[in-house]
């Protein structure tokens, strides 16, 4: 794969982060830049502004129009049934991601010491990649190494390639999107933490989903796969250098009497025990499993000859040291003995039954979009922990139907889905009138926010605030 793009048409599609930043290197590299997004909101109008100034062409307002190119470098949210990339597509024009080229623009101007030298660690899965990516960022810091998470946690991929000094080793989380249009990353290791329903609606399919997350393991790269995950451990099957993680069993790497412990390389006996179970502060099994996957690939850096040694010291540390982002099982107000918690980051079913599993009694305020994921079975996996739900959102009716089916003693209290300004206050309201000492109000939604908030970011902090202020006074 060449990156010879000096004097040719490039369309990159999305003014957001990505495209920016795409847009910024292939200019930087001669390209003609044509960039397309279908908003025109004032942070759009901004972007524009800016490329205008660096000489892009810029299209806002049609995002659809076909364009002669050479090639297309897409934002990963644009669906592959958009009608200018399928149009780009049947005219034999390659699309691409920002990941890949990041890829094409490090081979084509790194050395080929720092190609051998600089290791990527991969993270994608339906649930838990900010957090693993955030956590092995962290052991790998501790460990001594310049390091950064990169990817789809925020810091574009190409920007990272770019950094000087370079970076000692990439902590990478890629989504579903950004991998389906990407033919030729290469990790030293990479995991899969779990495959479940989502994005049904972007990817056609659940086996379409799963293969694009798989492309992580395209190239060679160790795969590290969920022992606990049935997803995971089936897309991993005839890869030739797997490992494993898990909360228990026979796992490489696994949960051990009180211990994270490994079982694939030690220097020495203590080698055994990597971290103490406690250097995990969040509270879930699910952050434990995150642990592990991203001690685990760290671990895996060992194997590397010549490559920098990892040691039970670092990952301690670097589990100690993480602190998670926002909105991930985060408490916001603790009043009257019932604690609030923001977990608006669960924007599907798999990642809500994780969050229910971490408590014991619950009003649970949930819905949004579902996105076509089914809700029922995360209702009936976790009736017995709900003393109350508070239901949000405009596409209400799957939850409603899975609480009237298998919970249906628990008492439900709809906020208006009209009311989008005060939703919160509303749902909170509710939630701390169903709510007695000992309960948590847990905002675990289980579905996508757009339908109400800007992003699940926006919800997250509605949600904060409306705890806060319903809480301001008490004990």
């Amino acid at each position: 794969m060449t990156l010879d793009v000096a004097g040719r048409r490039v369309v990159v599609a999305g003014v957001a982060v990505s495209g920016i930043a795409s847009a910024e290197v292939l200019l930087d590299l001669g390209a003609h830049v044509v960039v397309v997004d279908g908003r025109t909101g004032p942070g759009e109008q901004d972007a524009a502004e800016r490329l205008r100034a660096r000489g892009a062409e810029v299209r806002l307002g049609d995002a659809e129009t076909p364009i002669d190119a050479d090639l297309v470098v897409t934002s990963p949210g644009w669906r592959p049934d958009q009608p200018l990339l399928v149009a780009a597509l049947a005219a034999g024009t390659e699309v691409i991601g920002e990941p890949e080229l990041a890829v094409r623009l490090m081979r084509a101007t790194w050395t080929l010491d720092d190609l051998t030298a600089v290791p990527w660690l991969g993270v994608t899965g339906t649930n838990g990649k900010t957090t693993t990516v955030g956590m092995l960022e962290s052991i790998l810091r501790a460990a001594g190494l310049r390091a950064v998470a990169c990817g789809n946690v925020g810091l574009p991929l190409i920007t990272a390639v770019l950094h000087r000094p370079r970076y000692d080793a990439l902590a990478v989380e890629l989504s579903s999107f950004q991998l389906h249009w990407s033919s030729s990353l290469q990790f030293h290791a990479s995991t899969v933490l779990n495959v479940a329903p989502d994005h049904l609606d972007w990817h056609g399919s659940l086996a379409a989903y799963a293969a694009d997350k798989a492309k992580i393991w395209d190239e060679g790269a160790c795969a590290l796969f969920n022992a606990d995950d049935p997803g995971s451990t089936e897309l991993s099957k005839g890869r030739y250098d797997r490992h494993d993680f898990g909360l228990g069993g026979d796992a490489q790497f696994r949960l051990e009497d009180g211990w994270l412990v490994q079982n694939v390389i030690s220097h020495q006996p203590s080698d055994h025990r990597l971290a103490p179970a406690d250097a995990v502060t969040m509270p879930g099994a699910h952050n434990t499993s995150n642990a592990l996957a991203a001690s685990a690939l760290a671990w895996l850096l060992n194997l590397r000859p010549n490559g920098p040694s990892m040691t039970p010291d670092a990952v301690t540390a670097g589990l100690r040291g993480y602190h998670p982002g926002r909105h991930r099982n985060e408490i916001v107000a603790v009043a009257d003995g019932v604690t609030y918690v923001d977990d608006s980051k669960a924007t599907n079913p798999h990642a809500a039954a994780a969050s229910l599993a971490a408590y014991e009694s619950i009003v649970w305020v949930a819905g949004g979009l579902f996105k076509g994921a089914d809700v029922a079975p995360l209702v009936a996996a976790h009736a017995g922990r709900l003393r109350g739900v508070v239901v949000i959102g405009t596409d209400r009716r799957p939850l409603l139907e899975a609480i009237a089916r298998h919970a249906p003693d628990v008492p439900v209290v709809e906020v208006s889905a009209r009311d989008t300004g005060s939703v919160m206050d509303a749902a909170v309201a509710a939630a701390a009138q169903l709510a007695v000492a000992g309960d948590t109000v847990l905002l675990a939604p289980a579905a996508a926010s757009m339908d109400q908030f800007r992003d699940y970011a926006e919800r997250g902090e509605r949600f904060a605030a409306a705890a806060r202020t319903q809480t301001a006074g008490t004990p």
